[in-house]
């Protein structure tokens, strides 16, 4: 395979592409690479590749001259799919490079049975001209969520992680069938965790089943090892793998982190708003309670408050708790008295705040939900923020029914969750449904 590097600085890959694998491959002819300055392509005596962004800002921008000249000097058309092969560009904003696109990229070259060529754009600054990527459409790709000084790096990310599944590359080419991301049936998860000799090190020994020449068995430690750090580290990887009936089984026996502990709910009948955004108060409904409490013990939730001033409305919440918690519905149904048994009565926000404090000896943070955006001030909190803030001390939620919370409830949160369909035209979810998604959008759980 060969490589078209694109980059200002051609001397940064002077080390890392001679040594290891990769300068063996070089060596052997598996690998070759050539590098392509756009500073020689510049048309002044000064070489000049950058210039001020259009519309001011800081930073420079690279010259679309330059770049798109030496694109033409390695046979991309203009306008054309026409090359000697893909093109990519390295930028933040690009598609998440991934191991099933590096399979990808390199089986393609397997099966053409003749060296293929990869050109990789390096951008620097503050990136390159948009009408580059007009004219020589390319595949923009990031290698994380994240900024670095230009593209040099990401290309080295990409070079290996293509080139070593190359076939020839690795001296065992088992190597890259069972590894982390490794694609197939099965794959996509992190790898198991490896040892060597000495068998006890400073007190810590081998797992005595890798010592047993028991094939079977290892191969099943091996796969519930990666499911484990899966469940406990990267749990979205394993909603693209491919989960056994066993894998499912033994997964349901693993106790669960209880990463809900520390969110709670409240399903707010007061103050919320009426049709005409007027403040008021809303009945207590049968269907909401139910459901919400079977999404709230479903991801593990430590509680959830009903809340309403009313008495009438408070004693018909009893009974139906008292129903399902204690009466016939808990001896027909068990699986709702457990999850209606997370539901706690209370008048209002006040109420539940200091109960939880109470109960947890912190105070709650509260975060508001709305379908609307900026209509209270409010700073708006990620989900992958409020996540991080159930590692500290319990947060609670607030739901609000008929048209949503009213501002003087809103007014006693710290923050407001960001809605859940912000750009949607139409936004009216069930309170219940609404509850169900952020609980997901919050833990992003799976099993």
């Amino acid at each position: 395979m060969h490589f078209n590097i694109v980059t200002l600085f051609p001397e940064y890959f002077s080390g890392p592409l001679t040594c290891g694998l990769i300068g063996k491959a070089r060596e052997t002819g598996l690998l070759s690479f050539s590098f392509h300055n756009p500073r020689d392509a510049a048309e002044d005596k000064r070489r000049t590749v950058d210039g001020p962004p259009y519309g001011g800002g800081p930073g420079m921008v690279m010259l679309p001259g330059p770049l798109c000249k030496t694109l033409r000097g390695l046979g991309f058309v203009p306008r054309d799919d026409a090359g000697p092969g893909p093109l990519l560009l390295f930028k933040a904003g690009g598609t998440p490079f991934g191991q099933a696109r590096a399979a990808a990229l390199a089986g393609e070259a397997t099966r053409s049975g003749h060296a293929r060529t990869l050109t990789l754009i390096c951008g620097r600054y503050e990136g390159i001209d948009a009408r580059v990527e007009e004219l020589f459409p390319a595949e923009a790709v990031s290698v994380g969520d994240f900024v670095l000084n230009g593209g040099e790096t990401a290309a080295l990310c990409l070079i290996e992680a293509v080139s070593r599944l190359l076939p020839g590359f690795m001296g065992d080419e088992r190597s890259g069938e069972e590894e982390s991301f490794a694609p197939g049936p099965g794959g996509g998860l992190p790898e198991y965790p490896q040892y060597t000799r000495p068998e006890v090190f400073e007190g810590l020994a081998v797992p005595k089943i890798l010592l047993s020449g028991d094939h079977a068995g290892i191969a099943l430690w091996r796969r519930q090892a990666s499911l484990l750090a899966a469940l406990h580290v990267r749990p979205e990887l394993a909603a693209a793998a491919a989960l056994s009936p066993d894998d499912r089984a033994w997964l349901q026996s693993v106790p669960r982190p209880a990463v809900g502990r520390n969110l709670y709910c409240a399903l707010v009948h007061f103050p919320v708003l009426d049709r005409e955004d007027n403040p008021g108060t809303a009945s207590l409904t049968n269907l909401d309670i139910h459901d919400i409490a079977r999404s709230s013990c479903s991801y593990g939730l430590g509680g959830f408050y009903a809340l309403t001033p009313l008495e009438d409305q408070r004693a018909l919440l009893r009974d139906i708790l008292r129903y399902w918690t204690a009466g016939p519905g808990a001896r027909t149904n068990p699986d709702r008295a457990r999850a209606l048994a997370l539901v706690r009565e209370g008048r209002d926000i006040a109420c539940a705040a200091a109960d939880l404090e109470r109960s947890t000896g912190t105070a709650p943070l509260l975060i508001g939900t709305s379908a609307r955006t900026g209509r209270c001030g409010l700073p708006e909190m990620s989900f992958a923020e409020i996540a991080g803030r159930l590692q500290t001390r319990p947060v609670l939620l607030l739901f609000g029914t008929g048209h949503g919370l009213a501002p003087h409830a809103l007014e006693m949160c710290a923050a407001v969750a960001p809605p859940l369909r912000a750009f949607g035209a139409y936004n009216h979810l069930s309170v219940r449904a609404a509850a169900a998604v952020t609980f997901d959008r919050i833990l992003h759980d799976w099993g």
